[in-house]
This record gives structure tokens, sequence and C-alpha cells, in this order.
């Protein structure tokens, strides 16, 4: 919630009185701590937030602890903090090595500042992530594949790229509706997409889900617990759990988050029960959004259903349409599915 500082203290004060229906600490597997900004408040403030997570989540041996950053967060007395409480990989939002693009989204880093952070950090955090976006207004291919390639050359463990999304309520959903910015053609957008799955696949990095890229072995493993339907918790204004089959999402208002929790009140905002067949299906959906596609061996021993029982007309479609392919063990988007993956999935629900 931007221009807020004032609600730091009593976000964490309700950020520790929700993580307390825990009851009793519980072993983790993965931590992951963003979206927003949580490396934002002053380090005092971050270092209670990190404190008061270890309290509640005991790591396990090897765990993955990721927290987003902003590159200009990034000190050396935070980074100390990060590293102290066991955070043993960051997500860092560059979003771009072109200026123009950056003060297009609002950024407040420069190129300059990434240069400077990356090492900065590795120094403490070898797992050092970049997060890319393409389809900016004004953004052109060889822009796009400029910042490629400074993110490649930075060595990150891993990359990430998305394309602008607008949500309703920001900025950007105003101004495009005031006509006051162009989205990017869709056509470039795909050449965009198509440069980043070539480019980094060039440099060895490994593409194991639509918007993910990897060096072998250093896979987003909290994101693959989502995308193979396991159960986690989730805590703070927007947040959301699955656990046995039940989808909860607290309040988005930061305000109203507070005082609910605070006045003792729930914080969910939306729930479901998801029946036994719905679960089979979104496992479908998130399981396709891999690379690895979705094994029918494991969809059934996971979801109790077969695979081809459940869709085999909607297998047959795709693939006839060269979106999808099937070797009898698994199915998954085929490079052309990737593009159109939205419209693929949706077809399993």
């Amino acid at each position: 919630m931007a221009g807020r500082d004032d609600l730091i203290d009593s976000y964490l004060l309700a950020l520790e009185r929700e993580l307390s229906a825990l009851e009793t600490p519980r072993a983790a597997d993965t931590l992951y701590l963003g979206g927003g900004t949580p490396t934002h408040p002053a380090p005092a403030q971050m270092a209670s937030m990190l404190n008061l997570v270890r309290r509640w989540f005991e790591l396990t041996e090897g765990c993955e602890f990721t927290i987003e950053a902003n590159p200009i967060d990034m000190t050396d007395a935070k980074i100390a903090i990060l590293a102290d409480t066991g955070v043993n990989r960051v997500s860092l939002g560059v979003q771009s090595f072109d200026p123009d693009v950056l003060r297009m989204l609002e950024r407040d880093h420069t190129p300059e500042d990434i240069d400077q952070v990356v090492p900065q950090l590795r120094r403490r955090i070898a797992n050092v992530s970049l997060d890319l976006i393409f389809g900016v207004p004004g953004q052109s291919l060889a822009s796009w594949r400029a910042t490629l390639q400074h993110a490649i050359e930075r060595q990150p463990l891993h990359i990430s790229t998305y394309g602008l999304t607008y949500e309703k309520g920001t900025a950007f959903w105003t101004r495009r509706a005031k006509s006051l910015l162009r989205p990017a053609d869709e056509d470039l957008e795909r050449e965009m997409y198509a440069a980043a799955m070539d480019d980094l696949a060039s440099a060895g990095f490994e593409q194991y889900e639509l918007s993910n890229f990897a060096r072998p072995g250093f896979a987003s493993r909290h994101n693959q617990a989502y995308w193979s339907g396991r159960s986690y918790f989730g805590f703070g204004p927007g947040a959301a759990r699955y656990i046995a089959g039940r989808r909860e999402t607290n309040h988005r208002s930061v305000t109203t988050w507070i005082h609910r929790v605070l006045a003792g009140e729930s914080p969910v905002g939306f729930a479901e029960e998801l029946s036994p067949e719905d679960r089979a299906r979104e496992a479908i959906v998130i399981g396709l959004r891999q690379y690895s596609g979705v094994n029918r061996g494991e969809f059934q021993a996971r979801s109790g259903f077969d695979l081809d029982s459940l869709a085999r007309p909607i297998i047959t479609k795709h693939v006839s349409a060269g979106l999808l392919e099937d070797d009898g063990r698994r199915i998954r988007l085929t490079r052309e599915g990737r593009f159109v993956a939205d419209t693929v999935m949706v077809d399993f629900l």
C-alpha cells in the first residue's frame, strides 16, 4: 500500500496475531515473502517481520526461503538481516535494464542500481532470481532482447519473464482507459515471449514453467509446490491458502485486513470448497503450466481420477491442433501451445 508507512507497525502486529492462529510452530519446506515489497520497511521493522515468521515456521533441512526485493532497498544492512535470518533466495524486481521502460513502469531504480546490487547480494545470498517484464507500452523487441542479454550477463540462477498485465484499480488501468497509453501489440508480445524462450535456452536456462527459467537444479521449489497441487498456508492481506481442498483468500484491503485481525474477526474475504472432480480438473490446469506437463500415473495417484476418462476429448482436440503433445505417459503444452496456454487450459475446467 504505497505511501502508508504509518501502517507498518499495525501490519506487523496483525501479522503476529494471524500467525498465532497456528497455535504451534510448523515445519516448512519452503517459505516465500511477497508480493508487495517486504524489503521496504526500515531495517528494524524488516528484522521483526523475519523473526516473527521464523518463530512460527521451523525451516526443514534444505528449506528454500525466498523474499521478493526491490533493488533500491538492498543496502548492506538489509542484506545482512536477510542472510542472518535464514533467507537463502532473493527474487529481485529488476523489470528491465532499459531506463525508458523503467520510467514507464514508474520504478524507482536505474540499470546502474541493478549492476551494483546483484554482486552485493551474491556475497551473502548466492541464489538470486531476476524478474523481468515485457509488453510494456513503447518497448521494442530490440529493447527486450537487450534486457534479456543484460540479465543473462548478471549470472542469476533464475529468471522470470512476465507479460505486463493491467489490473483494475491501478494507475496503468486508468491510463489505458483514458487512452493515455497504448498496450503492446499482441504480435509483438508473442515475439517477445518467443525471444525469452530462445535467448534464455541458448544461455543454458531451462524453461520449467510458462514464465520461469532456471539454471539446472535451481527451479523455484515454492512455485513448484503450487503447480503440483500441494497444500500451502498464506498470511497477510490478499494472501491465499489451500488446505485439504479448501481455498481461502484474505481481504485484499490492507486496512480491512488489519482491522479484522486486530478485532479478533476472520480475515477471510473469499472461500470455496472444491469437489474431488473440480480439484482434479484444477490439477490438470496448474500442471500444464509446467514444462513437464501432467503425468498420467502421478495424476491418478494424487487425484483418484483417470486423466483420459476425465478429459480425453479435450486432449484429442488440442493434440490435433498442435497445442498439446501426448506421448502416452504424459500430456504437455507444445511450444505453440505455450503462446495460447490460457485458451488451452480453460477447456479442462
